[in-house]
């Protein structure tokens, strides 16, 4: 994805979540990711409900998630820089690469849904997919769950060692909106709410250096 705006730091790239941009020209793509990325989440869980079975709704609904699901890869980037550390290092690897795979899980609905002629028919493309070796863990049940891991990891751990930009409510409520969303993919659009409030807080609150690493 292009990006816009300034670097995610200034000078010692453990100093600051976001660095501010240099004119009030200049737009933080990484700031404004850390709202949009989970509004487009929420977004797509209420185009799911109103419409997820014409061809239509589920290419616009997976459409709102694939955006989002992006620009969570910049709110871990930019999460990692609130918290140093081989610890936070490693959970956004672990998100990162949990985000990929869900990625590729919404790449391929979006394609089915363009390609099938029916329900049916999309049914059993899906199924041809799923059977395929290693898809179903990579793609669908064990790999996607790591973005949500690496996610709560690595706010926990930014609050810790960040708490002036990164604050304790913030994992909270990142589990509360994971928890909703794993209950049902109805409560998708709670999730989206529940993240929009966690992470509003780190992208508006002034950067501030990190007070300790955790190794």
């Amino acid at each position: 994805m292009a990006r816009t705006g300034d670097p995610l730091t200034a000078g010692n790239p453990e100093d600051c979540l976001i660095s501010p941009p240099s004119s009030g020209a200049t737009v933080n793509t990484t700031r404004i990711s850390f709202v949009a990325a989970p509004a487009l989440i929420g977004a797509y869980g209420v185009a799911r409900l109103i419409d997820r079975t014409s061809r239509f709704g589920w290419t616009f609904g997976h459409l709102l998630m694939l955006a989002g699901l992006v620009l969570f890869a910049l709110v871990i980037v930019g999460l990692r820089r609130a918290a140093p550390g081989r610890t936070a290092t490693a959970f956004a690897g672990i998100g990162l690469i949990g985000l990929a795979a869900s990625i590729a899980q919404i790449g391929i609905d979006i394609v089915v849904g363009l390609l099938a002629r029916d329900a049916a028919d999309k049914e059993h493309m899906f199924d041809q997919i799923q059977q395929v070796p290693g898809v179903m863990p990579v793609v669908y049940t064990i790999v996607p769950i790591l973005f949500y891991v690496g996610l709560l990891g690595l706010t926990v751990v930014a609050a810790v060692v960040n708490p002036r930009v990164v604050p304790w409510w913030t994992p909270v409520l990142i589990l509360a909106g994971t928890v909703a969303a794993a209950a049902s993919l109805d409560y998708i659009p709670a999730a989206g709410v529940l993240y929009v409030l966690a992470l509003t807080s780190p992208a508006v609150r002034r950067p501030h250096r990190a007070t300790h690493a955790i190794a």
